[in-house]
């Protein structure tokens, strides 16, 4: 394994990509308890129509969340059990890009790591099983779609990029969608995104990272797959294919969820750049301790459940911003107008230093530290440059980059009211 050296941090990192395809990456933490292992596979709930050797396949909605919930059926049981023996805690989650499979452990790491990678490379699927599993997340899709912070941010990604484009869906699909899901599905999906090549296997504690690589070599297939193709459908442009949508439902107070797309996203090493860039315009203009979010508080317009998201999949960026308003048109309107106007560089400054400082701890943080090496991977940039590349981005990037990005007529904006606003 290569180790790179990043002496500002501390940090060390040992990587290296196998016969197979797979790249690997080992953080050693020496005098840490706690170990993370992340395998994560490059499949999430946008990449529905791929191409694998000539054939077209194209699969419902949710197929991918369906995929995660299965594979943790092994013909012995459910693999948690075998985790959950050696106190070790297994979970997985899918989002729009990918799917992580992850386990923590302070005991027994080889043995869990073992574990983690022969069950998400050993399908096994049965038609009594996966129906019996249709049922379960039936009920977790209906639980998604009475949970308003959930409808929300949803009804707006539809806003964004409508029926049409696999983001306008949500990634567990709809009870509908995975009626049609099978066992010949999952074993397609399985067969051409599980594979080495297309994931990657991210750890973080006190390990040996040769032996991570051994045990990754002997444990998964030693000769490369075919990678898919991927089909996200056409560039969905920058507008919205609907700009505003409203509901009722049981809150307390109006919800609202703005959205705006950015366009293709970076990949390669400039992506650390724009996304860093990003990330520090949207603190600069929508942190808690920004002057717009503060006016807006101040006036009851907005409170502490506000965030903001800055997020990237099916190939395209795109920015969320979410909470409680009592007059969400009127706080959208003011957000927005912040964008316009440049950066104050002292501000800048402090928010530069608190993004530089979150960096410095989230390499503690073995969850983040292990998913944003994975993210990285799959983007074709090094997370563990931030704190270089931080230093070379500018006070006039971040405004320039608002200018260009934060048009106000092109968010859309979904809103959930209290049924007594209805009355």
């Amino acid at each position: 394994m290569r180790a790179i050296e990043y002496p500002g941090q501390g940090v060390t990192l040992y990587r290296s990509v196998l016969p197979n395809g797979l790249s690997v990456y080992v953080v050693p933490k020496p005098g840490w308890r706690k170990c993370r292992a992340a395998f994560v596979t490059s499949f999430g709930g946008a990449d529905r129509r791929f191409t694998l050797e000539g054939e077209r396949c194209d699969t419902p909605a949710g197929v991918a969340h369906y995929l995660e919930h299965k594979m943790f059926d092994m013909p012995y049981g459910s693999v948690d059990s075998v985790f959950a023996a050696r106190g070790a805690d297994s979970n997985a989650y899918t989002s729009y890009a990918v799917t992580s499979y992850h386990f923590t452990c302070t005991d027994r790491f080889e043995d869990d790591l073992r574990t983690l990678l022969a069950f998400v490379s050993t399908p096994y699927f049965t038609p009594e099983t996966v129906e019996k599993e249709r049922g379960i997340i039936g009920q977790e899709i209906a639980q998604g779609e009475d949970d308003p912070d959930w409808a929300v941010y949803q009804d707006c990604l539809r806003l964004l990029f409508g029926g049409q484009h696999p983001l306008g869906d949500d990634v567990a699909g709809t009870a509908a969608s995975i009626a049609e899901v099978s066992t010949e599905t999952l074993y397609a999906c399985h067969r051409a995104f599980y594979i080495p090549a297309n994931m990657a296997l991210c750890v973080a504690g006190d390990v040996d990272p040769e032996a991570v690589e051994r045990i990754a070599r002997e444990e998964l297939p030693e000769e490369p797959a075919p990678l898919p193709v991927r089909d996200w459908g056409p560039d969905p442009g920058l507008e919205p294919v609907e700009r505003h949508s409203q509901r009722i439902m049981d809150v307390a107070a109006p919800l609202f969820c703005a959205g705006i797309k950015l366009g293709p996203a970076a990949t390669g090493p400039e992506a650390l750049r724009e996304r860093l860039t990003a990330e520090l315009a949207l603190r600069c203009l929508w942190g808690k301790s920004a002057p717009a979010y503060l006016a807006l508080y101040e006036k009851g317009l907005l409170n502490n459940s506000f965030y903001f998201e800055l997020d990237h999949a099916a190939g395209q960026s795109y920015v969320t911003l979410s909470g409680e308003s009592a007059d969400p048109e009127a706080a959208l309107a003011a957000l927005t107008a912040a964008a316009e106007k440049p950066v104050d560089p002292a501000f800048f400054l402090r928010q530069k230093k608190a993004a530089y400082g979150g960096f410095i701890r989230r390499l503690d943080d073995f969850y983040e530290l292990t998913e944003s090496l994975a993210e990285g991977c799959f983007g074709g940039f090094d997370p563990l440059l931030a704190p270089e590349t931080l230093d070379a981005i500018g006070c006039d990037d971040v405004s320039a980059w608002a200018a260009e990005h934060l048009a106000a007529g092109r968010f859309a904006l979904s809103i959930i009211r209290p049924k007594e606003e209805q009355a």
